[in-house]
């Protein structure tokens, strides 16, 4: 599966082009908990795979097996909005699934989850939406700086390839910052223990950090 991913300047971007058919559902899932993971936005992997896995599965129901289709996820403002692009003009369909069914909730599940969802067409087709709120926190915000400090981090440190925001890259852009800074405290005549010390225990006085 291949992703593109735009994330410098803000707002954030990421589109996953896919092939309408199940077994391509593990895949997006998994792209998407990658995905918010490194946004800093754990809290609503669960909430957005499941949508993903309805509006995919709608698309494999209604549009047919094989479309050619697309996730995108987009954060702007206060919302991260989840769209699903494919190349049909129908509308979606509510549907009716048995209690044993794992998927097939869609658009009600939309409504339950997503402080608004909609339909667009295209010139092409159709985009099938929805907006989930955000809502920020100290965590949250220290976890988007971090990100967006080793993003920038990875092109000066490993060229443009480096602009995709996959765990590995973003390790290994953590890795490189945490070291100059340690040649930087010591060049300074600071002491780096400490000031580990120091950040560490920041850390685990935070509410919910055992």
């Amino acid at each position: 599966m291949h992703r593109y991913s735009v994330t410098d300047p803000q707002p954030r971007r990421c589109i996953l082009p896919f092939s309408a058919d199940p077994s391509q559902l593990v895949g997006l899932r998994r792209a998407v908990r990658d995905e918010l993971a490194a946004w800093g936005m754990k809290t609503l992997i669960e909430e957005v795979q499941l949508i993903t896995t309805e509006l995919a599965s709608n698309v494999i129901k209604h549009v047919g097996r094989g479309a050619a289709a697309a996730l995108v996820l987009d954060v702007c403002a206060d919302q991260l909005r989840v769209e699903v692009h494919d190349g049909s003009h129908e509308e979606p369909r509510s549907l009716h699934p048995s209690s044993e069914e794992e998927s097939g909730r869609g658009l009600q599940l939309l409504a339950g989850l997503s402080a608004a969802w909609g339909m667009t067409r295209t010139a092409v087709g159709k985009v099938v939406w929805c907006a989930l709120p955000l809502i920020p926190d100290e965590s949250h915000r220290r976890i988007q700086r971090a990100t967006t400090v080793m993003e920038t981090y990875s092109v000066t440190v490993g060229g443009p390839a480096a602009r995709l925001p996959r765990r590995p890259v973003l390790e290994e852009s953590a890795t490189s910052l945490i070291l100059d800074l340690l040649h930087w405290l010591s060049a300074h005549g600071l002491d780096p223990d400490d000031i580990l010390d120091r950040a560490q225990t920041h850390f685990e006085a935070r509410p919910g950090v055992v």
